[in-house]
Order: C-alpha cells, then sequence, then structure tokens
C-alpha cells in the first residue's frame, strides 16, 4: 500500500489492477492478455485469482488471449475467431473431445531402451530409461501401447496426457483456413 505504482513490478501492477477491477464484484469482467510478460508464477496467480472471483461470485469473464493456458485455467468456453468469422463456440471439454486425436504417452522404463512402434505410433522423444510417444487414437489404443512396452520392460512410471491446448488452436485455424 506505501509503495508507488512506478517502483511495482509488472506482475504487482497486474494483480493489483485485477484485484481492483474485482472489487466491487462487478457481473461480467473483460480482460484482453491479462498475463502477457508475466513469468510463471505470476501468471499461476492472476488466472487462480480471476477463476476463483468467476466461481465465488458468479463474475462472468470475457477473456482475449493468445495464451492457451489462460484458456485451459480460466475458461469453461472458448469462441475462435478467425478474420473476423465466428470458427468455434463451444467448451473446453468438449472442444478437446471434438479435436484430440491422438495422446501423448511418457514411459519410464526399467531397461535402459525399448523398440515400440507400429501404426498410430510415433517417437517424440528417447533418452535413457524413457521415451515419449504420440499415439493416434484412431489407428491404436493407448493400451495396446502400454501392453507392449510393458511387454518389454517393467515400467518406473507412465503418463498419459492430452496434447496442449495450444495445438487443438492450431488445427481449428488450419481446419478453418483449409474450408475457405
Amino acid at each position: 500500500l506505501e509503495k508507488p505504482v512506478r517502483q511495482l513490478s509488472l506482475g504487482e501492477r497486474m494483480r493489483c489492477e485485477i484485484a481492483a477491477s474485482l472489487l466491487h464484484k462487478p457481473e461480467i469482467l473483460f480482460l484482453d492478455e491479462p498475463t502477457v510478460g508475466l513469468d510463471v508464477t505470476a501468471k499461476a496467480a492472476i488466472r487462480d485469482l480471476i477463476r476463483t472471483a468467476s466461481i465465488e461470485d458468479g463474475t462472468t469473464v470475457l477473456l482475449t488471449s493468445h495464451d492457451t493456458g489462460d484458456m485451459e485455467r480460466v475458461c469453461n468456453r472458448v469462441i475462435v475467431i478467425d478474420h473476423g468469422a465466428l470458427v468455434v463456440d463451444q467448451g473446453v471439454s468438449d472442444l478437446r473431445a471434438r479435436y484430440i486425436g491422438r495422446k501423448i504417452v511418457t514411459l519410464e522404463t526399467e531397461e535402459t531402451e525399448i523398440s515400440i512402434g507400429g501404426a498410430g505410433v510415433q517417437i517424440l522423444e528417447r533418452a535413457p530409461h524413457r521415451i515419449v510417444l504420440s499415439i493416434d487414437t484412431s489407428l491404436r489404443r493407448v493400451e495396446s501401447v502400454i501392453q507392449d512396452a510393458m511387454g518389454k520392460s517393467p515400467l518406473r512410471d507412465l503418463t498419459v496426457e492430452d496434447p496442449p491446448m495450444e495445438e487443438i488452436i492450431k488445427a481449428i485455424y488450419a481446419k478453418g483456413r483449409a474450408a475457405a
């Protein structure tokens, strides 16, 4: 409270501006790139603050952002506009279900190296005791790839993830441009 605004860091200023905008518990909050230029910690704090305000106060947040992390953490619904035309308007989970045709699987193995391949399986990264795969779920089930890996080596750890939201947005824009 005693520090002049000009002496605040960008993250501190952004947090203060968002806090000030939430003080009167608005029904609608318009935010344009609220996390641009911030470090990871400041981004997380601002995203959490906005999400909490939305849930606890019933604030509708209209967020414009190129940062897909903002979309994933803050929003329930995504609207994608390309050159003024509405391309997509749906929930984040529906968007993921519609556009994700693959999973990212990371395997930590007992063996130094294992060989996994076949239709629908692409190796993204390989290191001793570790392999990262992209699996096209229309061609191969994740379960079958994991069983294949377990037949070649005991697993130390296993992670199955969706591709990042950024890839989904890129696919939406690519599909929209192809249709044009």
